[in-house]
Order: C-alpha cells, then structure tokens, then sequence
C-alpha cells in the first residue's frame, strides 16, 4: 500500500471515486470503471513493491493505476459483467454470515458470481446502478474513516484486512459500518434510479 503521507490524498480520491459511484454511476459508468481500475491497478503494484521505496512505489502505482484503467474502461462489458460477478459473491457472504455458519464455500461464491455476471448481462441497468450504488458506498465510507484517522482503517488499509474488502466482515464492535454502508448504498440506489440514472441507454 502507499506510504503513510500520502494517505490523506488517497482518502480524498476514495470519497471523491465513491461519491461519484454511489450517485451517479449509471450516467458515467465508463469514469466509475476507470476510477475502480485505477484503485486496483495501484493496489496491486504497490502491494508488490517494497515500501523503503517512497518514489517507486508512487510511480508504480500511478503506473499500475493507469494501467488498470485503461482496461477496464476498454473492457466496457467485461466491466459489467465483473460488477455482477462481485454482487453475486457479495450475496454469497451475506447469506452465509447472517446464517452464522461463517464464510461460503469457494463453490458458492462462484456459482453466485456467475449468476450474477449473467444478471447483470441481461438487466445491465439495475445491476449497474445497484453495484454501483454500494460499490461506492462502501470506497466512500473507506474514504471518510481514513480521512478522519480511524486505526482500524488504517490497520486495514495497511495489511489488506478482509474487513475493507468485505463490508459485511466488519469488526463485531462496529456493526454500525456495515449499517451506515447499507443506508448510503440504499441512499444511492435511489437518487440514481430517481435522478441521475433516468434516460439513459447502455
């Protein structure tokens, strides 16, 4: 991950990215792809590299970043397709930690995941503007707890916790994040099938 002075920019770029696809990720669903390659191309560098090496690791996750999004946004249906998948193995854990039995098996979450890149094939509106909705959600809420200095964050941040990546893994004393994700997300759903998401063809 990026060293620790530039974690404020980092924290701004997530609430900005997951303002922009909590709310209007239907109606710019190109620069919402663009945004999450660009995480994820960073991510992935500047997990490889080491972090003795402040201006390599910039340079690389810029790099990385740019990278992944450039494919992604080239990958307009693959990127459907990938927002399905991740709401059907998002469903996986939820059904499966509010049954008490723990983490789904593999076979599940790829079943749902299939599913679910079939669904969002076949109702590309809705499933953009829910996956979307949450997706930014939750990089908004990421955003504004590391903005605001919260260790845990932080701590998650750092060493890739599974709790930043799931937001229904959270720790048991703040169920309330996974609470305040589900209303933001909620919030978000609404605005973009009521406002920005309206008259609008894929």
């Amino acid at each position: 991950m990026l060293p620790p002075p530039y974690g404020i920019l980092a924290a701004i770029a997530l609430i900005l990215g997951g303002a922009v696809s909590c709310f209007a990720g239907y109606r710019l669903f190109r620069l919402v792809l663009a945004i999450y390659g660009f995480i994820l191309g960073a991510g992935i560098v500047s997990a490889m590299m080491s972090a003795n090496h402040t201006a390599a690791m910039v340079l690389g996750a810029i790099v990385g970043g740019l990278v992944g999004a450039a494919v992604l946004t080239l990958a307009y249906f693959v990127g459907i397709a990938l927002v399905g998948a991740g709401l059907g193995a998002l469903v996986a854990h939820v059904l499966w930690q509010s049954s008490g039995t723990g983490d789904p098996p593999a076979l599940a979450v790829i079943l749902l995941a299939v599913l679910g890149a079939v669904g969002a094939m076949l109702l590309q509106r809705y499933v953009i503007i829910v996956g979307t909705a949450f997706g930014g959600a939750w990089t908004l809420l990421v955003g504004v707890l590391a903005l605001v200095g919260d260790r845990r964050a932080a701590r998650a941040a750092a060493s890739g916790d599974v709790w930043i990546l799931y937001p229904t893994s959270s720790a048991p004393d703040q169920r309330w994040i996974a609470i305040t994700w589900i209303v933001i997300g909620l919030i978000g759903t609404g605005v973009q099938l009521g406002i920005t998401g309206r008259k609008r063809e894929v």
